[in-house]
């Protein structure tokens, strides 16, 4: 909980968050101390709910919520921290991370800490209105020298996050927005035929390893959310074997949004075994090397590898590429990229777009139907 400045309003505002959404109250003071009296009493307000005179003011249903919602900080320290007309990157960062944990995946969080730490350590913790435009292209040209991608990744985290700092007013204008990010090379993404996965199953050790691997390539699922798929996401007889693919406190898939993948006959047969040779609850996991062990993705993915370079296929191809494949499977047979989008729980129809070069020969063949 602190104190802020914005442009829209002569009065210092309380800013705080629950459950990861930002929230203000007005001070109606617009003398830094007075609002500092102001933000002690608020705090010790919801530290002492019984009997504290100050909540007396608290009267409006405004006041109530948010008389309600500042009691899970009860147990918080309640540390004051000023800030007059902007923020430090590093204040920013915080305030930015502690808006995210609850809405974003772990691996979004994670990477957006990370492109903070890389800014930060370019520029130094300077203020917010001190992040310019010219700033922000040296940053990127200096980042895009040493890595294409990573460049690329900062620039779309921390354009993302400089948008809610304009949206929270602290900034009027997002410097990441006049910063054209250099042309990249496009390149088709890597993909696998059946014949290949074969080879690289008969140079899997593990039966195991083997079902992951299969299911992965006639689902398109994530690595995560195959070592996170549990009984209770498959249902056997609903139109031939569905999966769904759940959210829970323990699990969140990229996009946040549950979605139903059809099973394959393959991949039905291999569920199946695996159900009809285990004992398990409902929220047991499907895919398992130790009972009741969850399997790490980084682990997994090392095997795949190793088992790609054993089989003396394409170095280039990878876990995610089994993802890719599926895609592709799919685009060659003349589905419909949206269709495609939906399976593979895309947010965007733009990132399923990679696939539409392999339409182009059934699009040739319908015209020539004409």
């Amino acid at each position: 909980m602190f104190l802020t400045k914005v442009p829209r309003s002569k009065y210092y505002q309380i800013v705080y968050f629950v459950k990861g959404r930002r929230t203000t109250h007005s001070t109606k003071k617009t003398d830094e101390k007075e609002a500092l009296k102001f933000l002690e009493k608020f705090q010790k307000s919801f530290s002492n709910p019984s009997g504290a005179k100050f909540q007396k003011t608290l009267s409006t249903p405004k006041s109530e919520k948010i008389e309600k919602s500042l009691s899970t900080f009860k147990s918080e320290a309640t540390e004051k921290t000023i800030i007059k007309n902007t923020l430090t990157l590093t204040k920013f960062k915080d305030e930015f991370l502690e808006y995210a944990k609850p809405v974003k995946s772990n691996s979004y969080y994670t990477s957006i800490a990370f492109a903070f730490k890389q800014f930060i350590s370019f520029c130094g913790d300077i203020p917010l209105d001190k992040v310019d435009t010219r700033t922000v292209d040296k940053f990127i040209t200096s980042t895009f020298a040493r890595t294409k991608r990573g460049a690329h990744q900062y620039y779309r985290t921390l354009k993302a996050a400089f948008n809610k700092v304009l949206e929270w007013e602290y900034i009027s204008v997002n410097p990441f927005l006049k910063v054209k990010f250099p042309r990249m090379a496009k390149s088709f993404p890597v993909f696998m035929s059946e014949d290949e996965l074969i080879v690289i199953l008969t140079n899997t050790p593990f039966l195991y390893l083997k079902d992951i691997f299969t299911v992965a390539f006639y689902t398109g699922l994530r690595l995560g959310e195959l070592t996170n798929m549990q009984w209770n996401w498959l249902d056997f007889f609903q139109s031939g074997g569905q999966i769904t693919v759940k959210c829970s406190n323990e699990f969140m898939t990229k996009s946040k949004k549950e979605r139903n993948v059809p099973m394959f006959e393959k991949v039905k047969t291999i569920l199946i075994n695996r159900f009809n040779n285990c004992q398990h609850l409902p929220d047991d996991v499907v895919f398992y090397r130790l009972e009741g062990k969850k399997l790490l993705t980084d682990s997994i993915s090392g095997l795949f590898k190793k088992a790609v370079r054993k089989s003396q296929l394409n170095d280039k191809i990878h876990f995610h590429t089994l993802r890719h494949s599926f895609a592709s499977l799919l685009a060659q047979k003349g589905v419909s990229l949206y269709v495609i989008k939906e399976l593979l729980g895309h947010e965007d129809l733009a990132t399923t777009q990679i696939y539409s070069h392999l339409q182009q020969q059934n699009l040739r063949d319908a015209v020539n139907l004409l």
